[in-house]
């Protein structure tokens, strides 16, 4: 068995030893950002990391009312930029914490005055000792070259932060039944072992979310990418609309996450024009039977607040690029042009 398998199932236990062992931390953190008063966030993330910190810009700005800026690292290390951060809460965001561009705004911003933190698996790494504050994802070694462990605890932990930074108590009673819905989204993507055989001589696919769940489509597109070795394009709904819809034909596949919520009627009606206008072969992640039954393939979501869904609404696309990757006969810990630690800078 495969350790990107074994990771991919570890993802429950993960998040509630996480949920249990950081909470008390990141209660401190969140009282000290509030007595702080920032003006914006601002995230340095990388690759896998960089799309948790697309969720961050939907969990802050929704919920504690907080512009989220993504961060530019090529400003800081290539170009010298003096960028002022000192009115910012700066977040890095990185499983290795190595990440030497990333660790660079942590370190200038820290200089600047500004309250900073970082999200890493590793608590002893460079960035984490750059920031003021650390997260520490507790995700033990992840073997498999490509993430998926380490995502969704980055997930959960800016779920985290942002739920005790607003002090809300529902939304900390939805993160204390996150595990329990991990665990049967898996369940219900077992599915997908009986038809993945079916796109094994797919060469592109397109993959559509919006909202909270934007980053969910940037996320399964990196790991079709990464794994399967095909084009996989990341869209919002909305964009999508604005021209791109006209690169699908008759049997392009299309992947729609489409959980209930804000964004599902905008989806829905999506679905139909891509079934109706443009024969498409759609592939469905929904909690909602109607988005489910539009789709030529689909996996149940379970039914659960729309602000947490991305946490499991990856891990179909997680089991989608593995078993893809499977049937095109590829090394699924050892993709091509992967490396578990790039540095960049």
């Amino acid at each position: 068995m495969s350790y990107l398998h074994s990771e991919i199932h570890e993802q429950p236990d993960v998040i509630q030893r996480l949920l249990t062992e950081e909470a008390e931390n990141v209660k401190q953190i969140t009282q000290a950002i509030r007595e702080a008063k920032p003006t914006f966030v601002m995230i340095a993330a990388r690759g896998t990391s960089d799309n948790a910190a697309r969720y961050a810009q939907y969990t802050l700005g929704i919920f504690a009312g907080m512009p989220v800026a993504l961060a530019t690292p090529s400003a800081h290390t290539l170009y010298g930029a003096q960028i002022d951060m000192s009115q910012a809460f700066v977040i890095g965001i990185s499983q290795s914490g190595k990440s030497v561009d990333v660790a660079q705004i942590v370190t200038d911003a820290r200089k600047q005055g500004a309250k900073t933190l970082s999200i890493t698996n590793d608590p002893e790494s460079h960035m984490a000792q750059a920031a003021e504050y650390h997260i520490w994802l507790r995700c033990g070694e992840e073997q498999s070259v490509a993430a998926t462990k380490t995502y969704t605890a980055q997930l959960t932990a800016l779920a985290m932060l942002t739920a005790y930074l607003v002090d809300d108590a529902t939304m900390l009673e939805d993160l204390a039944h996150l595990p329990k819905f991990v665990a049967e989204t898996l369940t219900n993507a077992q599915v997908i072992n009986d038809w993945a055989e079916r796109y094994r001589y797919i060469e592109r696919i397109a993959v559509i979310g919006r909202g909270l769940n934007y980053s969910t489509a940037y996320e399964v597109a990196l790991k079709i990418k990464e794994l399967c070795y095909v084009v996989g394009e990341e869209y919002s709904e909305a964009d999508f609309r604005h021209g791109p819809i006209a690169i699908i034909s008759r049997g392009f596949p299309v992947l729609v996450i489409a959980p209930k919520g804000k964004t599902l009627p905008l989806l829905v009606d999506l679905l139909k024009k891509l079934n109706q206008e443009r024969q498409a072969e759609c592939i469905v992640f929904s909690n909602d039977n109607e988005a489910c039954s539009l789709g030529v393939k689909s996996v149940k979501l379970p039914d659960m607040p729309e602000w947490l869904s991305p946490v499991c609404a990856v891990i179909p696309g997680q089991m989608f690029a593995y078993r893809l990757a499977e049937a095109k006969g590829h090394d699924v810990d050892h993709p091509e042009g992967l490396t578990k630690v790039t540095i960049t800078r």
